[in-house]
């Protein structure tokens, strides 16, 4: 509790003595370069000349104050700008009509040390009268300026825990959004947040995806780069590099040069600020480095100080993002006689400074700019002034509680807190037309022109309005250009390409090249079955099922479909085969016929060698079916066709070959036999045999029978339709039971090989059926591995060489004894004796 009381004395006691601490200006004070009185004072803080001379520092004596040269004409016109338009809102009769406005500017020189040092003064004043106490109250009530971002940042950061409002026209940075650490910061030019998302925009319009960037290594170029290039990456755009550099670091201008000069992109951001800018286009003019599309900002783009005969060839052409032009009525004829008459300080004939006792020798570069009008046309930023002083006077105009007729209550004491709170909700209108508004981050709505470095045709230069950009309008409508009215880099007329890798056309797609950015890619001819359709595909798209690409790889189209067909080689080659075989089977059966009374057709069972011709003449028809476009009825009956006629066709062979043994056994004493197997029951074993076939191929076509099938798996070009199987089990169940009845018909016939040749035909049957054999025993490795169309083609040959291995081996050697060796067909010879001979 001791120490608590004590703590408190030591802490009244100091507070006590500061209050009765008089105030003291430590050093020498700064004083305005443009002042005058008022009722209400406004300060205003402009870099007026932009090279600052230091002065030594051995310590030995006091150091010399700063001293500032080399006017920056366009900061001299917006103070002038500042002072016409108080003086404007003085003469008002409707806008604090009995307050007077004063003004103190105060000039940076461009440097951040007097930066600082020029907001110090603007807030605290330069005297003091005897007696005066530190109130912590500031002389001034807003302030106007800087023009560049850091220098506002500086401003801003010192007047803030003051609450003095802060109107840039200027400063674009968006670090200045951030209400936070700016509270009371306002200004009538919009954030850089729009204007860099703005040049990614207009670089994506004209198709530019490889570019350089370059910005001042300050607030305003570090953050406005920044925002670019998060957009850029947004909008698909790649940078090939990005360098930064400050006016005072000449090596890191030399590397963005070089870096210029060396790179591949043809068009440049430069995010650059108005002092940067100036000595970036000295350098490039220097070094003679033309070609390259300059993609400026509204801090340059339409400074006319840089457009003269030795950098125009650098920078013609040069593009960019401009505040609109807006005249102000009557503002030429006051920077050419009014300003110099009554708010400048000194003239030719007043050598002395009675306002601000200095030397009128700090105004001789001023002075030379007297009868210098030619720029006051151009400076855009002139009515971002006029807005915030119109600003300033609307809120003190609400705060000050004025009234038309009775004027305003100038006892009440205003606080700059209190002009914070009122320009947020100040909405007005000013005689250029435009409406003046805060948002909520204090800023104006963006709203640009889109300029163009142009040569006229009579030799002067101009900044060409080409488009606009309004933030305020629907994103599909903000930019707009009329690109028939730029001019390119280098004065071309066709607009430049700027690519990392030129377009991929249709039917191919991008990769990425490693190690590099997006925009460097290799265009690769899309797989077959798929495409692409536009330029800069990034993926090829596959072709439906049923569809596959063209040559071209541009478009998907029906894939072609392919089966075994009449009007093919292959096809007329086994149809020729087929009704070769028929024509010559119908031959024979014709020979047969017309002999059939002779001892050699009589003696090989007639009625079982008609019946087997006939059935050959259906195996060999029924490879025609085998042949043409698949349908569900053709599928369904050439596997039954086929198994069918050739169990008939076996069937018969197998009848000859029991006849031909049961012959053999019926010449022995006491046999028996032929009476077990005489015709009837020879017809009879043909049809069971048959009959069983049909059963097994009913039960195929009822269970799960053959369909057509379109084959997209063995070719993906191409579909091949053929006939499914359906069941698997019935097919093979069919050739199985082909196989054995044939199977058992060789078995007999080799048994019966030994037999006298004049009595049996078992040689020929088991040669016959060695062939058939081997046919179908060679077909199954043949047919699952044929491709396509080709499967249809080895089935068909199948049924075509074991038809004609029939054919031939069972009746050439008789139709060879009828037609050559007649005298052989007699009884006598059929039933003499020979000597056996075995295999």
């Amino acid at each position: 509790m001791l120490l608590y009381s004590y703590t408190f004395l030591i802490f009244y006691h100091l507070h006590g003595k500061a209050e009765n601490t008089l105030c003291q200006m430590l050093g020498d004070p700064k004083y305005p370069l443009l002042s005058k009185d008022g009722d209400i004072t406004i300060g205003g803080v402009f870099a007026i000349n932009r090279k600052e001379t230091l002065p030594s520092f051995e310590f030995i004596q006091k150091p010399q104050l700063l001293s500032c040269s080399s006017v920056n004409i366009r900061d001299f016109r917006l103070s002038q700008t500042m002072i016409f338009t108080i003086e404007e809102i003085n003469r008002s009769e409707n806008l604090l009509p009995n307050v007077s406005i004063g003004y103190k500017i105060y000039d940076t020189c461009g440097s951040r040390m007097s930066s600082m040092s020029a907001t110090m003064a603007v807030m605290n004043g330069q005297e003091f009268a005897a007696g005066d106490r530190c109130n912590g109250k500031p002389p001034i009530h807003a302030i106007i300026g800087e023009s560049e971002s850091s220098a506002t940042v500086i401003l801003s950061r010192t007047t803030g825990p003051f609450k003095i409002p802060v109107i840039s026209p200027s400063a674009t940075c968006e670090c200045l959004s951030n209400r936070k650490d700016y509270p009371s910061f306002f200004r009538t030019i919009a954030s850089d947040y729009h204007q860099s998302r703005a040049l990614a925009l207009l670089v994506k319009h004209f198709g530019w995806t490889w570019v350089g960037a370059v910005n001042s290594d300050t607030d305003y170029g570090n953050n406005g780069m920044a925002i670019f290039l998060n957009t850029a990456q947004e909008e698909g755009i790649c940078v090939e590099y990005s360098e930064k550099f400050y006016r005072t670091e000449p090596e890191k201008l030399h590397k963005v040069v070089n870096t210029m000069k060396k790179a591949t992109a043809k068009v440049i951001v430069a995010f650059v600020s108005f002092i940067e800018m100036g000595l970036l286009i000295e350098q490039l003019s220097i070094q003679n480095i033309t070609g390259l599309q300059i993609i400026g900002v509204e801090a340059w783009i339409t400074s006319k100080n840089y457009i003269t005969p030795n950098t125009f060839h650098v920078m013609r052409g040069s593009l960019g993002f401009a505040v609109r032009k807006t005249k102000i009525e009557g503002f030429l004829d006051y920077v050419i006689k009014t300003f110099w008459d009554t708010a400048f300080p000194c003239s030719e004939r007043d050598g002395n400074s009675s306002q601000n006792a200095g030397s009128c020798s700090r105004y001789q570069d001023l002075l030379s700019l007297k009868n210098y009008n030619e720029d006051v046309l151009e400076q855009r930023y002139s009515s971002n002034v006029y807005k915030a002083v119109y600003a300033v006077a609307y809120a003190l105009h609400s705060l000050l509680k004025c009234k038309e007729q009775q004027g305003c209550e100038k006892s009440l004491k205003i606080k700059p807190q209190q002009v914070v709170e009122a320009l947020k909700n100040v909405n007005f209108a000013v005689k250029m037309g435009d409406r003046v508004w805060f948002d909520s981050t204090g800023a104006a709505v963006a709203q640009y022109e889109v300029v163009n470095w142009q040569e006229d045709s009579d030799g002067s230069f101009q900044f060409k309005a080409v488009g606009y950009y309004d933030a305020s309008l629907p994103p599909d409508q903000r930019l707009v250009l009329n690109t028939k009215n730029i001019i390119w880099a280098g004065g071309r007329l066709e607009k430049p390409r700027s690519v990392c890798s030129e377009s991929c056309p249709t039917g191919t797609r991008k990769a990425a090249q490693k190690g590099r950015p997006v925009c460097c890619y290799d265009c690769i001819t899309c797989a077959d079955g798929e495409i692409s359709n536009e330029t800069d595909s990034n993926n090829c798209q596959q072709c439906p099922g049923e569809y596959w690409s063209n040559t071209e790889n541009t478009e998907c189209v029906l894939k072609a479909v392919e089966f075994l067909s009449f009007t093919e080689v292959m096809g007329i080659v086994l149809v020729f085969f087929s009704l070769f075989g028929v024509g010559i089977t119908v031959l024979v059966a014709i020979l047969f016929y017309s002999k059939k009374d002779t001892p050699i057709v009589k003696a090989n069972n007639s009625e079982l060698s008609f019946l087997l011709l006939f059935s050959l003449t259906l195996c060999f028809l029924c490879s025609l079916t085998f042949i043409g476009r698949p349908t569900e009825w053709s599928c369904m009956l050439r596997h039954t066709a086929f198994g069918i006629t050739f169990v008939l066709c076996i069937s018969c062979v197998l009848g000859k070959t029991i006849v031909v043994l049961m012959a053999f056994k019926a010449t022995l004493p006491g046999s028996n036999v032929m009476k077990w197997f005489g015709p009837a029951q020879q017809r009879l074993s043909v049809f069971a045999f048959t009959l069983i076939q049909v059963l097994i191929c009913v039960l195929w076509l009822t269970i799960s029978p053959p369909f057509p099938y379109k084959n997209m798996k063995h070719y993906k070009e191409k579909i091949i339709l053929e006939c499914s199987l359906g069941s698997t089990i019935g097919f093979w169940a069919v050739l199985g039971y082909i196989g054995l009845l044939a199977f058992l018909c060789f078995i007999l016939a080799f048994l019966a090989r030994t037999l006298p040749d004049n009595f049996n035909e078992a040689k020929f049957i088991t040669f016959s059926m060695l062939i058939f054999c081997a046919v179908w025993i060679t077909f199954i490795p043949a047919y699952v591995s044929s491709p396509g169309k080709f499967t249809v083609a080895v089935e068909i040959f199948a049924i075509l060489a074991s038809s004609f291995g029939l054919l031939f081996c069972i009746f050439v050697p008789k139709c060879y004894i009828i037609l050559f060796k007649p005298e052989q067909n007699t009884k006598q010879r059929m039933m003499g004796k020979t000597q056996t001979k075995s295999f």
